[in-house]
């Protein structure tokens, strides 16, 4: 879903905002080239926000505006190490609109990517493209949304759901959201909060592996299932459903949803790859 995006990115810039310039080859065929505005922001803070998975804070540049739920690339700057995947990734931006940082969220895999941003120092800088993405809360209020987030997943809910609650929205929104254990959950407790905070919310989450938690749970431990789906959906009639998450998860829900009668047309989804 995201390659999707990445390969519509130059349609969402408003025209103003770079310069296309043209060039003859040497073989008489003219050759173009996009030059975007480059965005060098600083990183200003980090910290762990589950076992295993660390929040970066970079500075938002002054007027840079985006949607909750849209994601934007970050490439490292003459980094200490790099691989084959190169020194850019996309990261669905987890701070909400109104909030001063640009937040993303992510699992600390052993890539040289991930190494360079968890030791870089603070105030050094990044470049940023964006934001990309169609993930977004819809407008009609009169129709709920049914987000359903598994692990990571949960980055650019986290933007949508905080919004909504600051911008006082209507919409019915319900948030299922799926953890190995409480452990591995980011932004559980703000979450859990946020259910107090904005009586249109519920929050729906399931630890499916609490044999190896240190933790205590009281709440779901079964996978998303249509049987979850039904137990807490019960009256909800023209939902948009949202998925994020491992591709699997998100092709398995996307085909438990068709098969209970949700027209495609009402499914938004969008694949996490590890990387």
């Amino acid at each position: 879903m995201r390659a999707l995006a990445l390969a519509r990115r130059i349609m969402e810039f408003d025209k103003q905002a770079f310069a296309l310039v043209t060039a003859k080859k040497e073989d008489g065929t003219m050759s173009s080239t996009t030059t975007l505005p480059d965005l060098m922001q600083r990183l200003k803070n980090r910290h762990e926000v589950a076992e295993g998975t660390m929040a970066f804070h970079f500075e938002k540049p002054p007027g840079w505006t985006f949607k909750p739920g849209q994601f934007m690339d970050v490439t490292l700057i003459n980094p200490t190490e790099t691989d084959a995947e190169g020194n850019s990734r996309s990261f669905s931006i987890a701070s909400a609109p109104y909030e001063n940082s640009l937040m993303i969220t992510t699992r600390m895999r052993d890539t040289a990517f991930k190494r360079v941003l968890k030791m870089m120092p603070l105030e050094s800088t990044v470049k940023i493209e964006g934001p990309s993405g169609d993930l977004t809360l819809h407008d009609d209020a009169s129709r709920p949304a049914v987000l359903l987030a598994g692990g990571i997943g949960i980055t650019p809910f986290r933007s949508i759901v905080l919004q909504a609650a600051k911008d006082k929205l209507t919409h019915r929104i319900y948030l299922f959201y799926s953890n190995r254990r409480p452990e591995d959950a980011p932004f559980l407790k703000e979450l859990e909060s946020l259910e107090y905070e904005n009586p249109k919310f519920e929050l729906i989450a399931t630890m499916t592996e609490m044999a190896k938690s240190q933790r205590p749970w009281s709440g779901e431990t079964e996978m998303i299932s249509q049987e979850m789906l039904a137990k807490y959906l019960k009256g909800v009639e023209a939902a948009i459903y949202y998925i994020a998450g491992p591709p699997e998860m998100v092709k398995g829900l996307k085909a438990t949803l068709t098969h209970s009668g949700i027209n495609e047309s009402d499914i938004r989804a969008e694949e996490f790859d590890g990387y």
